[in-house]
């Protein structure tokens, strides 16, 4: 898979160089010049894809409600808990404040910008058409969090309480900006360079995104607008991004790191284990991709107290369990418990063991996450083309005309996701092959909803967006759910600063989705 580095000066620009002028630019909002609109850009790039990648409890938690991880000491966020740390507003002030506005601003500043000849004319319009879509994303991922949001009246300074717009409206609007976008853009011209922190200025490529931004939203309201989904679809399908094609943010490292290492190694903290939830999953599929996303724990065998020699040990538990030797490439499933010979002690293996979702976890007792996820380089995807094939193969069981089947979308999924992880064509093929993975029509929903889930791992929000859509795959109710029914939580509610500050239209908008609760289900949530 073909990876764009972005050029390390680029990022450095913005935290170092700019600094004194994002300080000012920031607290004068109304005169937005201080910094190029390039820059300006980059900058909501980078807070975006910060966002998304983040397991900072304060601000982004989806990987615990997606069940990829859960708590050790804290569990309050396991058990959905969004109050105490105020993450609705949290959520709401990154994407309002340091994506939309920034890209508000970069528009400003761009449109200001002189542009002589075609040729810049074409880059300057190439420009404004990116910054919508990724505007576009950003309002699509708020919408699939809150339901009816702030949209024609966000963003305005002297208007501190706008309105809430219908989702569904705010849906139509985002198509027409994307269909905009892809009628408009023009590859013959160049865009923001290397101040593109995805794609490098690829304009290509980002018409391909457009398409799969599309896909995605279509698909999502299938269960409420199926005529309009189909329709989507059918003119985007072949147009978007393929298994290998990726939109993603590739961290330099240093002050520029991806937040994951903040979080997981820079912080010296260890609140997080894989949850059992996922690892029970692959271990009970032998799905090797366990091997890149977890880092396995040596089995230790027990020691005569007199002799000091091994003993026979019990490895205990219930259900499957496989057993990793050494080197990685024997891996056996057995049921636990499982006794493990003292003979075979020159035959060493490790093992997988998620945490219990939602309750306190020992970090110590139970496998990490891997050491590649943790790096400070470690890229962060935003949409890509195993996300896409899902979607089509989705598109295909519901008998829309997407060129071909449910099944070899799937597996051409599957098979990219593999490859993604460092994996082969011919181990995807072995994993299809099970008939516990293989294309099933007539459940199609739950073939892809949890192969879905297995391939998105550390993207949760779309993994938790599926699960509501597709009711798969089977998640575990924590012990102490903090949601008005329960239940696991099918939106979030909006932020406390809402309920003062904007009083009447946070009401409003409570009312027009059926109430401001963490069971209301949004518009395309329809099963």
């Amino acid at each position: 898979m073909k990876r764009i580095y972005w050029i390390f000066i680029v990022l450095i620009g913005i935290s170092v160089s700019c600094t004194k002028d994002f300080e000012e630019f920031n607290t004068d909002q109304k005169n937005p010049t201080a910094v190029p609109g390039d820059f300006v850009f980059a900058n909501a790039q980078k807070a975006l894809a910060d966002q998304v990648a983040s397991t900072n409890v304060n601000q982004n938690i989806w990987k615990l409600v997606a069940q990829y991880w859960t708590e050790t000491t804290y569990t309050d966020e396991s058990n959905y808990d969004i109050v105490t740390r105020t993450i609705p507003d949290i959520i709401f002030r990154t994407y309002y404040r340091d994506v939309l506005n920034d890209l508000k601003d970069a528009r400003n500043v761009i449109n200001s910008e002189a542009a002589i000849g075609e040729e810049a004319a074409g880059e300057k319009a190439n420009k404004l058409l990116i910054i919508d879509l990724v505007n576009a994303y950003t309002y699509n991922r708020l919408v699939d969090i809150f339901g009816n949001i702030p949209y024609t009246e966000a963003l305005d300074i002297d208007n501190i309480a706008p309105a809430y717009d219908d989702a569904y409206t705010i849906y139509q609007s985002l198509f027409d900006k994307i269909d905009n976008a892809i009628a408009n853009l023009n590859a013959d011209y160049g865009s923001f360079g290397d101040n593109d922190l995805y794609f490098g200025g690829d304009v290509a490529m980002w018409i391909k995104f457009a398409h799969s931004l599309k896909i995605k939203m279509a698909i999502t309201i299938a269960d409420f607008s199926n005529g309009t989904a189909q329709s989507i679809i059918e003119g985007s399908y072949d147009k978007g991004f393929a298994p290998g094609e990726i939109c993603e943010l590739v961290y330099p490292g240093g002050s520029n790191s991806n937040p994951l290492y903040v979080d997981l190694v820079q912080s010296g903290r260890h609140d997080f284990v894989p949850a059992n939830t996922l690892v029970d999953r692959m271990n009970e599929l032998i799905d090797i991709r366990m091997l890149s996303y977890f880092t396995a724990m040596d089995f230790e065998y027990d020691v005569d107290p007199e002799s000091g020699a091994r003993i026979d040990t019990e490895l205990p538990g219930d259900g499957v369990v496989v057993l990793i030797y050494k080197g990685g490439d024997s891996l056996v499933q057995v049921d636990l418990p499982f006794m493990a010979l003292a003979v075979d002690t020159l035959n060493p293996f490790s093992y997988n063991v998620g945490g219990i979702y939602g309750e306190s976890n020992n970090w110590s007792n139970f496998s990490h996450i891997a050491d590649p996820i943790q790096e400070a380089t470690f890229p962060i995807t935003l949409l890509d083309g195993v996300e896409t094939y899902f979607y089509l193969a989705e598109a295909a069981a519901r008998n829309y005309s997407v060129g071909m089947t449910a099944a070899q979308y799937y597996n051409a999924a599957i098979t990219g996701s593999f490859e993604f992880w460092g994996l082969t064509s011919d181990d995807a093929a072995a994993y299809i092959a099970k008939p516990e993975v293989a294309y099933d029509g007539a459940n199609w929903k739950q073939s892809i909803g949890e192969q879905s889930w297995l391939a998105f791992y550390v993207r949760g929000l779309v993994a938790w967006n599926n699960w509501r859509r597709l009711d798969y795959p089977v998640l575990n109710l924590p012990p102490a759910p903090e949601t008005d029914d329960g239940q696991i939580p099918k939106r979030f509610t909006y932020p406390v600063n809402e309920q003062t500050l904007n009083k009447d239209n946070y009401y409003s908008a409570g009312d027009a989705i059926g109430g401001d609760l963490m069971s209301t289900k949004l518009f395309w949530d329809k099963n």
